[in-house]
Parts: structure tokens; C-alpha cells; sequence
């Protein structure tokens, strides 16, 4: 009798373990990169007065989100004197530097950090653009002017760098260097520039060069993706001026569709559903592509839809077949694939009227999304194809930056260990989001 109880004991302690599942938050979009969390023991509501703040650490500017993996959160900024405010297509130049910042995950006290001088040209220029990458006992890190760098998780020690901007001989993009770089294997994967190395894959422990593909009039901000379609990997990049397959292996191309972003913005991921391929940008510029099942193929299904999902700020996410996400316009629709027909459309999650780029992340929880707006919110609700469904929002953090002369915060997320990770321009938070037990 007592070995059964003892037996008992021990089956309920593994199932509590096995019931609260943490994870990590190692990259641009989590561990998987398709912006889904998928922890438990995670709040259904906020509590009265809001969810707790358990840390709060200085920082100065940047539109890099946070990662977080082995105890540590990693997050980039940008120091500097010069008044960065300045107005959208603006280049100027400005004088500063770029740290790389290395926190303990419990108390927000920094372990390490290294910096380096840069001056911006860009516009936007308040900090770096790319979440660090954590493989293994390593993060990488992109700075807005194309500084690449690898360093030890541990030390801070630098494994390698590259300056990818003179070591290509191109010019940094309007709004700098931003498409987050992929892990794969052992290459990292990574926007360069340049005639013949629009993407170049490096090898990820000592930075040389494995292959370089495509040439682009401008290098535009849509991060390396990997799909796996007919049979065969295949690495989708997106161009200004094309969307475009290659072998991840070599760089040899596929297939190539046109396609014209204006102001050499394109900056969304693809969206895969079935054998059809999504990508909309700015200035409202929408492209369907159907690819074969048979070989890597593609060809065109449709261009130029009007009022669906073109984004510019905001990675939409795709469920069943319906995508959810922020129009330039500043309203949030969702939209059905592959016709797009639009479904519905709402200014709820910020509560003001559109506005030119408005901002709402989406991470995906279970039945429920939760979104951080620029208002610096948290918000939980419910999509479906029928609407949008507020369960409970709090305010969480400041704006501190400008953009079309308004008060905002761009900055992705973490969610790891039941927490949030937040940071504007002058502070990374830590919100407490663990179900109460």
C-alpha cells in the first residue's frame, strides 16, 4: 500500500513537470520562427493593476528585440548625442555606438557587453534592427550599418566579425541592415549586398564564405526563410525586384518570380499555405504565387490585390487559411488564402483611427494571440475568420520613439519562461506573465 502511494507520488510529480513547460526565446520570432509560444502555465488574464514588472535595465536605443536562451537575455542598442528623431526617408549622418549587452535572465544585471564606434546613414537611426541569434554556445549579432558579429555566450569574447557592408561593396539600405540572419546547420544565412551576394551563407564558426547568390537593385529587409516543398529544402528570398528560390546548399537558384517593392521595401517572410506563397509590401504590393509539388517550381496566380495585407512592420500569421495582420494603412485584417478575400478589418487594437504604419506584434498562445501594440501594450484575445476578441490588455512599457509624428514603440517581444522581454529606447523590462499557482 505505501508503494503505491509512493509510486502514486511520483506519477502526479511528473506529470506537474511535464504539465508547465518552459521554453526559450533564442531568435527573431522564437525557437521556431513562426512566432508561436508554446509554453504553459502562462496567465489567461492580467491581474489587478496589471501584470509585474520583476526587473527594469537601462539601455539607449534600437528597434532590436530581445532574445533569451541559457539564463541570459541578449539585446542590442545604440549610444549616441545626436538627436535621432528625424523624419521618415531621411538619411543624415550621425555618430555613435553600437553595444551588444548580455543580461542575467533572473535579475537583469548585465554579465557582459562589447561596443563598438559606428556612424548611421540611415533613417530611422535610433539603434540596431535585428534580434541576436543564440546557437549553442554562441549569438550573433547585425547592427544597422552591417556589422556581423559572432561572439561566446559566456565570455563575450568575439569568435568572428565581418563588415558586411565594405566587405561586399554596397550601400546600407535606407533603414539599415534589418533581415534577421538564419542558422542553419552549419551556415548562417545572411542579407549581404552587392552584385552576386544579395545572400551569402558563411560559415558560422569562422565567418568564411561558403556561397553567395543574386543580384538586387536594393537589398531590401525580408530575413532568409527555409521551406521544405517538392521533395527538396528550399531557401526563399525576397527582393525588391524578385521572390526568389534557392538550393540552401549551394546558392544555385530555382525559381525567380518578378516583383517591384517601392522604396526597396520588402520586408515581410513569406507565407507558406500549401502548395501557395504570399509576400506584400510597400506600397501596396501583393503577390501569389503557386509553387509546382512535382520539382522547385513556381509561377504567379495573382499581383496587386487591394485592401488584404500588404505589411510593413508586422510578420502576419497564417492560420488554417486565414492570415491575420497589420495593413500599412494602420488597421489589422484578416484575409483568406489563396483568394484573397478580405474577411474583416479593425482599429481595436490600438484604439485611434489608422494610421500610416501602426504597429501590433502577433504571437501565437495556445487558443489565444497576444499582441504588443506600440502604445507599449499587452494585449490577449482571440482570432477568427468571424473577428477580433479583446480579452485584456495592459500597459507595460513607454513609446519613445517618433514615427509620422506620433509616439511609438517598434520593438518585438521575448516570451520565455513565462515572461515577457521588452524593451524601448531607454529600458528593457521583465514581465512576469507565470500562472498563479
Amino acid at each position: 500500500m505505501e508503494l503505491d502511494v509512493v509510486i502514486r507520488s511520483l506519477l502526479l510529480l511528473v506529470v506537474t513537470s511535464v504539465a508547465v513547460v518552459a521554453d526559450d526565446w533564442p531568435q527573431w520570432m522564437g525557437p521556431e520562427r513562426d512566432n508561436v509560444w508554446r509554453e504553459s502555465g502562462v496567465v489567461n488574464k492580467f491581474p489587478d493593476g496589471g501584470p509585474k514588472i520583476l526587473w527594469r535595465t537601462l539601455i539607449a536605443g534600437g528597434f532590436a528585440g530581445p532574445a533569451v536562451a541559457a539564463g541570459k537575455v541578449f539585446v542590442t542598442d545604440y549610444v549616441t548625442r545626436d538627436n535621432v528623431r528625424i523624419a521618415n526617408f531621411d538619411r543624415k549622418e550621425f555618430t555613435g555606438t553600437e553595444r551588444v549587452l548580455c543580461l542575467d535572465q533572473t535579475s537583469g544585471q548585465i554579465l557582459w557587453q562589447r561596443e563598438y564606434a559606428v556612424s548611421y546613414t540611415i533613417s530611422y537611426p535610433s539603434g540596431p534592427r535585428c534580434t541576436p541569434t543564440v546557437d549553442g554556445n554562441r549569438v550573433y549579432t547585425l547592427g544597422a550599418e552591417g556589422h556581423l558579429f559572432c561572439f561566446d555566450i559566456l565570455t563575450g569574447n568575439v569568435v568572428w566579425q565581418k563588415n558586411l557592408k565594405n566587405e561586399y561593396g554596397t550601400k546600407t539600405p535606407l533603414w539599415g541592415y534589418a533581415a534577421h540572419p538564419l542558422i542553419d546547420g552549419d551556415k548562417l544565412l545572411t542579407l549581404a549586398g552587392g552584385t552576386g551576394s544579395h545572400a551569402v551563407a558563411l560559415n558560422k564558426f569562422t565567418g568564411e564564405e561558403i556561397w553567395r547568390t543574386g543580384t538586387s537593385p536594393q537589398l531590401g529587409y525580408s530575413p532568409p526563410t527555409i521551406i521544405q516543398h517538392a521533395g527538396v529544402r528550399q531557401l526563399l528570398l525576397l527582393r525588391p525586384n524578385a521572390v526568389t528560390s534557392v538550393d540552401p546548399e549551394t546558392g544555385r537558384e530555382y525559381w525567380s518570380v518578378p516583383y517591384k517593392a517601392s522604396s526597396g521595401s520588402m520586408i515581410m517572410s513569406p507565407v507558406v499555405a500549401g502548395e501557395y506563397l504570399y509576400v506584400a509590401g510597400f506600397n501596396k504590393q501583393s503577390l501569389m504565387i503557386r509553387m509546382a509539388s512535382d520539382k522547385p517550381a513556381a509561377t504567379e496566380v495573382w499581383r496587386g490585390k487591394k485592401n488584404i495585407i500588404c505589411p510593413v512592420n508586422v510578420q502576419p500569421f497564417l492560420l488554417d487559411d486565414v492570415l491575420y495582420g497589420f495593413d500599412q494603412k494602420g488597421v489589422m485584417r484578416a484575409i483568406r488564402l489563396p483568394d484573397g478575400e478580405r474577411l474583416w478589418e479593425t482599429t481595436d487594437v490600438l484604439g485611434q483611427r489608422p494610421t500610416d504604419s501602426a504597429t501590433a506584434f502577433l504571437v501565437q498562445h495556445e487558443d489565444r494571440f497576444w499582441l504588443f501594440n506600440e502604445l507599449g501594450e499587452l494585449i490577449i484575445a482571440r482570432l477568427s475568420p468571424q473577428g477580433f476578441e479583446e480579452i485584456d490588455r495592459a500597459k507595460v512599457i513607454e513609446p519613445s520613439n517618433v514615427a509620422y509624428g506620433r509616439d511609438i514603440v517598434w520593438s518585438m517581444p521575448a516570451f520565455a519562461n513565462q515572461h515577457a522581454y521588452i524593451r524601448n529606447d531607454n529600458e528593457i523590462i521583465c514581465v512576469d506573465l507565470a500562472e498563479t499557482k
